[in-house]
Protein backbone atom coordinates (compact mmCIF):
# COMPACT_ATOMS: atom_id res chain seq x y z
CA UNK A 1 0.00 0.00 0.00
CA UNK A 2 0.93 3.99 -0.58
CA UNK A 3 2.20 4.70 2.79
CA UNK A 4 3.39 7.95 1.83
CA UNK A 5 2.96 10.67 4.73
CA UNK A 6 0.29 12.49 2.74
CA UNK A 7 -1.39 9.30 1.76
CA UNK A 8 -2.28 8.43 5.27
CA UNK A 9 -2.93 11.54 6.68
CA UNK A 10 -5.73 11.57 3.86
CA UNK A 11 -7.09 8.76 5.43
CA UNK A 12 -6.85 9.80 9.17
CA UNK A 13 -8.91 12.66 8.01
CA UNK A 14 -11.57 10.54 6.58
CA UNK A 15 -12.08 9.14 9.88
CA UNK A 16 -11.71 12.47 11.63
CA UNK A 17 -14.70 13.54 9.69
CA UNK A 18 -16.98 10.48 11.19
CA UNK A 19 -16.69 12.38 14.45
CA UNK A 20 -17.80 15.83 13.18
CA UNK A 21 -20.70 17.57 14.99
CA UNK A 22 -20.20 15.18 17.29
CA UNK A 23 -16.79 15.87 19.64
CA UNK A 24 -18.03 19.82 20.85
CA UNK A 25 -16.52 21.40 22.60
CA UNK A 26 -13.65 19.51 21.44
CA UNK A 27 -12.25 18.92 18.10
CA UNK A 28 -12.32 16.17 15.50
CA UNK A 29 -9.40 13.91 15.40
CA UNK A 30 -8.21 11.07 13.40
CA UNK A 31 -5.24 8.54 14.12
CA UNK A 32 -3.63 6.33 11.46
CA UNK A 33 -0.81 3.70 13.33
CA UNK A 34 1.19 2.12 10.52
CA UNK A 35 3.88 -0.67 10.66
CA UNK A 36 6.36 -1.85 8.41
CA UNK A 37 4.18 -0.66 5.82
CA UNK A 38 0.75 -1.90 6.79
CA UNK A 39 -2.05 -0.02 8.70
CA UNK A 40 -2.39 -1.80 12.40
CA UNK A 41 -4.50 0.56 14.34
CA UNK A 42 -6.96 3.44 13.75
CA UNK A 43 -9.33 5.34 15.60
CA UNK A 44 -11.20 8.99 15.59
CA UNK A 45 -12.78 10.87 18.44
CA UNK A 46 -16.04 9.92 18.79
CA UNK A 47 -17.88 12.17 21.43
CA UNK A 48 -17.05 14.89 23.80
CA UNK A 49 -15.58 12.82 26.98
CA UNK A 50 -14.51 9.86 25.50
CA UNK A 51 -11.86 8.24 24.40
CA UNK A 52 -9.83 10.40 22.13
CA UNK A 53 -8.49 9.01 18.70
CA UNK A 54 -4.92 8.12 19.80
CA UNK A 55 -6.50 6.17 22.50
CA UNK A 56 -8.84 3.95 19.80
CA UNK A 57 -5.87 3.73 17.65
CA UNK A 58 -3.16 2.15 20.10
CA UNK A 59 -5.89 -0.20 21.36
CA UNK A 60 -6.52 -1.42 18.08
CA UNK A 61 -3.27 -1.83 17.24
CA UNK A 62 -2.04 -3.31 21.08
CA UNK A 63 1.76 -4.32 20.83
CA UNK A 64 2.42 -3.36 16.83
CA UNK A 65 2.34 -0.03 18.01
CA UNK A 66 5.72 -0.16 19.33
CA UNK A 67 8.16 1.77 16.84
CA UNK A 68 5.33 2.29 14.52
CA UNK A 69 4.58 5.56 12.83
CA UNK A 70 1.61 7.74 13.79
CA UNK A 71 -0.38 10.13 12.11
CA UNK A 72 -3.35 12.25 13.88
CA UNK A 73 -4.42 15.15 12.28
CA UNK A 74 -4.38 17.47 15.11
CA UNK A 75 -1.59 17.57 17.91
CA UNK A 76 -1.71 14.83 20.81
CA UNK A 77 -3.07 16.57 23.79
CA UNK A 78 -0.93 17.46 26.75
CA UNK A 79 -2.72 18.27 29.77
CA UNK A 80 -5.31 16.25 31.64
CA UNK A 81 -9.01 16.92 31.10
CA UNK A 82 -11.86 14.61 30.75
CA UNK A 83 -9.34 11.87 29.52
CA UNK A 84 -5.68 11.80 30.02
CA UNK A 85 -3.15 12.97 27.59
CA UNK A 86 -2.75 12.02 24.46
CA UNK A 87 0.90 12.69 24.41
CA UNK A 88 2.05 10.01 27.10
CA UNK A 89 -0.09 7.65 25.95
CA UNK A 90 1.91 7.42 22.96
CA UNK A 91 5.41 7.52 24.91
CA UNK A 92 4.18 4.71 26.51
CA UNK A 93 3.53 2.86 23.82
CA UNK A 94 6.88 3.37 22.71
CA UNK A 95 5.84 4.66 19.19
CA UNK A 96 8.97 5.57 16.43
CA UNK A 97 7.48 8.69 14.89
CA UNK A 98 4.48 10.94 14.93
CA UNK A 99 3.27 12.87 11.85
CA UNK A 100 1.34 15.79 12.61
CA UNK A 101 -1.41 17.54 10.54
CA UNK A 102 -1.57 20.86 12.50
CA UNK A 103 -0.34 22.27 15.77
CA UNK A 104 -3.36 22.59 17.97
CA UNK A 105 -4.41 26.41 18.14
CA UNK A 106 -5.11 26.59 21.60
CA UNK A 107 -2.31 28.94 22.65
CA UNK A 108 -2.33 27.18 26.67
CA UNK A 109 -1.27 24.03 24.87
CA UNK A 110 0.17 24.79 21.01
CA UNK A 111 3.17 22.80 21.12
CA UNK A 112 3.12 21.42 24.56
CA UNK A 113 1.92 17.84 22.98
CA UNK A 114 4.89 17.83 20.33
CA UNK A 115 7.68 18.90 23.01
CA UNK A 116 6.37 16.14 25.07
CA UNK A 117 7.19 13.62 22.33
CA UNK A 118 10.34 15.30 21.02
CA UNK A 119 11.37 15.22 24.79
CA UNK A 120 10.97 11.78 25.00
CA UNK A 121 12.89 10.78 21.68
CA UNK A 122 9.86 10.49 19.24
CA UNK A 123 10.56 12.10 16.17
CA UNK A 124 7.73 14.11 15.15
CA UNK A 125 6.69 15.57 11.66
CA UNK A 126 4.29 18.83 11.39
CA UNK A 127 1.96 19.88 8.69
CA UNK A 128 0.83 17.04 6.76
CA UNK A 129 -2.07 18.38 4.72
CA UNK A 130 -2.63 21.06 7.14
CA UNK A 131 -5.32 23.25 5.36
CA UNK A 132 -7.26 20.15 5.48
CA UNK A 133 -6.94 19.74 9.16
CA UNK A 134 -7.58 23.24 9.98
CA UNK A 135 -10.89 23.41 7.36
CA UNK A 136 -11.81 20.63 9.04
CA UNK A 137 -11.57 22.27 12.40
CA UNK A 138 -12.72 25.63 11.51
CA UNK A 139 -15.61 26.15 14.45
CA UNK A 140 -12.92 25.20 17.13
CA UNK A 141 -9.79 26.73 15.74
CA UNK A 142 -11.61 30.33 15.30
CA UNK A 143 -13.48 29.82 18.96
CA UNK A 144 -10.11 29.09 20.51
CA UNK A 145 -8.22 32.08 19.11
CA UNK A 146 -11.06 34.21 19.05
CA UNK A 147 -13.70 33.33 21.47
CA UNK A 148 -16.37 33.53 18.87
CA UNK A 149 -18.53 31.27 17.10
CA UNK A 150 -17.63 30.04 13.93
CA UNK A 151 -21.08 31.85 11.73
CA UNK A 152 -22.03 29.95 8.67
CA UNK A 153 -24.72 31.50 6.03
CA UNK A 154 -27.33 29.21 4.88
CA UNK A 155 -29.63 29.82 2.31
CA UNK A 156 -32.04 28.71 -0.29
CA UNK A 157 -32.79 30.62 -3.19
CA UNK A 158 -34.24 30.78 -7.11
CA UNK A 159 -31.78 31.32 -9.72
CA UNK A 160 -32.54 34.52 -10.22
CA UNK A 161 -31.48 35.40 -6.13
CA UNK A 162 -34.71 35.48 -4.43
CA UNK A 163 -35.41 34.03 -1.00
CA UNK A 164 -39.09 34.42 -1.01
CA UNK A 165 -42.08 35.52 -3.32
CA UNK A 166 -42.88 39.74 -2.26
CA UNK A 167 -46.01 37.72 0.50
CA UNK A 168 -43.15 36.11 2.53
CA UNK A 169 -43.88 32.64 0.95
CA UNK A 170 -40.37 30.36 0.65
CA UNK A 171 -42.24 26.63 1.16
CA UNK A 172 -40.42 25.10 -0.53
CA UNK A 173 -37.70 26.53 -2.90
CA UNK A 174 -34.94 23.64 -3.05
CA UNK A 175 -36.13 19.66 -2.93
CA UNK A 176 -35.96 17.20 -0.45
CA UNK A 177 -32.66 16.28 -0.89
CA UNK A 178 -31.03 19.59 -0.44
CA UNK A 179 -33.42 20.12 2.85
CA UNK A 180 -32.56 16.79 4.11
CA UNK A 181 -28.94 17.84 4.25
CA UNK A 182 -29.57 21.21 5.82
CA UNK A 183 -31.20 18.89 8.48
CA UNK A 184 -27.76 17.59 8.97
CA UNK A 185 -25.89 20.73 9.28
CA UNK A 186 -28.01 21.78 11.80
CA UNK A 187 -27.46 18.76 13.70
CA UNK A 188 -23.52 19.53 13.14
CA UNK A 189 -23.61 22.82 14.83
CA UNK A 190 -23.82 24.29 18.34
CA UNK A 191 -26.39 26.76 17.00
CA UNK A 192 -28.90 27.91 14.65
CA UNK A 193 -29.79 31.98 14.49
CA UNK A 194 -32.97 33.67 12.90
CA UNK A 195 -34.16 36.93 13.42
CA UNK A 196 -37.65 37.47 14.82
CA UNK A 197 -39.01 38.41 11.28
CA UNK A 198 -38.07 34.78 10.34
CA UNK A 199 -40.14 33.46 13.03
CA UNK A 200 -43.34 36.17 12.90
CA UNK A 201 -43.64 34.70 9.09
CA UNK A 202 -42.33 31.41 9.04
CA UNK A 203 -42.94 29.74 12.69
CA UNK A 204 -40.38 27.63 12.34
CA UNK A 205 -38.88 24.98 14.65
CA UNK A 206 -35.45 24.89 14.15
CA UNK A 207 -34.91 21.10 14.74
CA UNK A 208 -32.57 18.80 12.86
CA UNK A 209 -35.00 16.31 11.60
CA UNK A 210 -32.93 13.35 10.94
CA UNK A 211 -32.27 9.94 12.43
CA UNK A 212 -30.18 10.27 15.31
CA UNK A 213 -29.51 14.34 14.98
CA UNK A 214 -28.92 16.66 17.83
CA UNK A 215 -31.17 19.30 18.14
CA UNK A 216 -28.72 22.85 18.45
CA UNK A 217 -29.51 25.51 20.24
CA UNK A 218 -32.48 27.95 19.08
CA UNK A 219 -31.16 31.74 19.07
CA UNK A 220 -33.68 34.43 17.84
CA UNK A 221 -32.26 37.85 17.13
CA UNK A 222 -35.23 39.86 18.76
CA UNK A 223 -34.44 43.62 19.79
CA UNK A 224 -38.13 44.61 20.72
CA UNK A 225 -39.16 41.07 22.04
CA UNK A 226 -41.57 40.68 19.03
CA UNK A 227 -41.87 36.46 19.47
CA UNK A 228 -44.73 35.17 20.46
CA UNK A 229 -45.14 32.84 23.66
CA UNK A 230 -46.91 30.56 21.56
CA UNK A 231 -44.34 30.15 18.77
CA UNK A 232 -43.65 26.78 17.87
CA UNK A 233 -40.09 26.47 19.20
CA UNK A 234 -41.01 27.26 22.37
CA UNK A 235 -43.37 24.08 22.22
CA UNK A 236 -42.13 21.37 21.46
CA UNK A 237 -40.09 18.05 22.92
CA UNK A 238 -36.19 18.43 22.40
CA UNK A 239 -32.88 19.28 24.71
CA UNK A 240 -32.11 21.99 22.97
CA UNK A 241 -32.74 25.56 24.44
CA UNK A 242 -34.46 28.59 23.42
CA UNK A 243 -32.34 31.98 23.69
CA UNK A 244 -34.23 34.91 22.73
CA UNK A 245 -31.30 38.07 22.46
CA UNK A 246 -32.72 41.48 22.93
CA UNK A 247 -31.84 44.43 24.45
CA UNK A 248 -35.57 45.05 25.52
CA UNK A 249 -36.36 45.59 28.84
CA UNK A 250 -40.31 44.95 28.72
CA UNK A 251 -40.27 42.66 32.01
CA UNK A 252 -44.39 41.37 30.90
CA UNK A 253 -42.39 39.76 27.92
CA UNK A 254 -39.49 38.80 29.48
CA UNK A 255 -41.68 36.94 32.47
CA UNK A 256 -44.02 35.54 29.38
CA UNK A 257 -40.92 34.29 27.29
CA UNK A 258 -39.72 32.80 30.17
CA UNK A 259 -42.63 31.11 31.39
CA UNK A 260 -42.86 29.48 28.09
CA UNK A 261 -39.47 28.00 28.46
CA UNK A 262 -36.97 30.40 26.91
CA UNK A 263 -34.01 32.01 28.06
CA UNK A 264 -34.06 36.06 27.51
CA UNK A 265 -30.48 37.31 26.81
CA UNK A 266 -29.65 40.63 27.32
CA UNK A 267 -27.03 42.03 24.81
CA UNK A 268 -25.48 45.38 24.23
CA UNK A 269 -27.56 47.67 21.98
CA UNK A 270 -25.92 50.15 18.56
CA UNK A 271 -28.89 52.59 17.84
CA UNK A 272 -31.40 50.19 19.69
CA UNK A 273 -30.46 47.08 17.99
CA UNK A 274 -28.92 44.46 19.19
CA UNK A 275 -25.15 44.59 18.42
CA UNK A 276 -24.29 41.33 16.97
CA UNK A 277 -20.68 41.19 17.98
CA UNK A 278 -21.87 41.31 21.30
CA UNK A 279 -24.48 38.15 21.40
CA UNK A 280 -21.69 36.34 19.00
CA UNK A 281 -19.05 37.27 22.36
CA UNK A 282 -21.73 36.24 24.50
CA UNK A 283 -22.31 32.71 22.85
CA UNK A 284 -18.85 32.04 22.26
CA UNK A 285 -18.62 32.43 26.14
CA UNK A 286 -21.28 29.92 26.78
CA UNK A 287 -19.41 27.07 24.44
CA UNK A 288 -21.09 27.76 21.67
CA UNK A 289 -18.50 27.04 18.93
CA UNK A 290 -20.34 27.60 15.45
CA UNK A 291 -23.54 28.74 14.02
CA UNK A 292 -25.73 28.08 11.22
CA UNK A 293 -27.42 31.87 10.33
CA UNK A 294 -30.15 31.00 8.41
CA UNK A 295 -32.10 34.46 8.03
CA UNK A 296 -33.88 36.62 7.09
CA UNK A 297 -32.48 39.38 5.04
CA UNK A 298 -31.88 42.08 7.76
CA UNK A 299 -29.87 39.71 10.16
CA UNK A 300 -27.94 38.20 7.38
CA UNK A 301 -26.90 42.10 5.82
CA UNK A 302 -25.81 43.78 9.21
CA UNK A 303 -24.39 40.36 10.43
CA UNK A 304 -22.03 40.59 6.78
CA UNK A 305 -21.55 44.49 7.17
CA UNK A 306 -20.32 43.62 10.24
CA UNK A 307 -17.46 41.05 9.16
CA UNK A 308 -19.47 38.31 10.96
CA UNK A 309 -20.22 35.36 8.31
CA UNK A 310 -17.30 32.99 8.43
CA UNK A 311 -18.66 31.10 5.12
CA UNK A 312 -21.79 30.71 3.24
CA UNK A 313 -23.43 27.84 2.10
CA UNK A 314 -25.97 28.53 -0.81
CA UNK A 315 -28.52 26.61 -2.03
CA UNK A 316 -29.87 27.36 -5.63
CA UNK A 317 -33.27 25.73 -7.11
CA UNK A 318 -33.51 25.64 -11.03
CA UNK A 319 -36.16 28.07 -10.89
CA UNK A 320 -37.17 31.93 -11.88
CA UNK A 321 -39.19 33.99 -9.29
CA UNK A 322 -39.50 36.46 -12.27
CA UNK A 323 -40.32 40.27 -12.74
CA UNK A 324 -38.93 42.98 -9.68
CA UNK A 325 -40.62 41.84 -6.54
CA UNK A 326 -39.55 39.28 -4.31
CA UNK A 327 -36.84 38.97 -1.04
CA UNK A 328 -32.99 38.93 -1.47
CA UNK A 329 -30.46 37.16 0.46
CA UNK A 330 -29.23 40.60 2.33
CA UNK A 331 -31.09 43.93 3.34
CA UNK A 332 -30.10 47.07 4.48
CA UNK A 333 -27.00 49.10 2.10
CA UNK A 334 -25.14 47.66 -0.10
CA UNK A 335 -22.16 48.69 -2.56
CA UNK A 336 -22.74 51.25 -4.94
CA UNK A 337 -20.27 49.68 -7.86
CA UNK A 338 -19.06 46.29 -8.85
CA UNK A 339 -15.88 47.07 -7.56
CA UNK A 340 -17.42 47.26 -3.94
CA UNK A 341 -18.71 44.08 -3.60
CA UNK A 342 -18.23 41.28 -1.23
CA UNK A 343 -15.98 38.90 -3.12
CA UNK A 344 -15.99 35.32 -2.13
CA UNK A 345 -12.72 32.58 -2.35
CA UNK A 346 -12.53 28.83 -1.82
CA UNK A 347 -15.55 27.86 -3.81
CA UNK A 348 -17.07 24.35 -3.81
CA UNK A 349 -20.40 22.95 -6.13
CA UNK A 350 -22.01 20.54 -5.35
CA UNK A 351 -25.47 18.83 -6.28
CA UNK A 352 -28.41 17.76 -4.53
CA UNK A 353 -30.65 16.62 -7.48
CA UNK A 354 -31.15 19.44 -9.93
CA UNK A 355 -30.31 21.89 -6.79
CA UNK A 356 -26.77 23.31 -6.44
CA UNK A 357 -24.98 23.90 -3.49
CA UNK A 358 -22.26 26.70 -3.24
CA UNK A 359 -19.97 26.71 -0.56
CA UNK A 360 -17.46 29.51 -0.16
CA UNK A 361 -15.66 32.26 2.12
CA UNK A 362 -16.03 35.83 2.61
CA UNK A 363 -12.78 37.64 1.06
CA UNK A 364 -13.60 40.94 2.53
CA UNK A 365 -15.21 41.55 5.82
CA UNK A 366 -18.37 43.40 5.40
CA UNK A 367 -19.63 45.77 2.32
CA UNK A 368 -19.29 49.85 2.09
CA UNK A 369 -22.55 51.42 3.54
CA UNK A 370 -22.26 49.93 6.38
Amino acid sequence: MDVSPEKIMKRALALARRGKGKTSPNPAVGCVIVRDGAIVGEGWHRKAGTPHAEVHALRQAGELARGADVYVTLEPCSHFGKTPPCADALVEAGVGRVFVGMVDPNPKVSGRGIERLRVAGIEVVTGIREAECRRLNEPFVKHVTTGLPFVILKSAMTMDGKTATASGDSRWITNEKSRRYVHKLRSMVDAIMVGVGTVLADDPQLTARIPRGKDPVRVVVDSSLRIPSGARMLHQESPATTVVATVSEDRNRIVKLESAGAEVLRCHAVMGRIDLRDLLARLGARGVQSILLEGGSELAGEALRAGLIDKCVLFYAPKFLGGAAGLGLFGGPSAERMDGCCRLKDVSVRRFGDDVMIEAYPEDLCLPGS
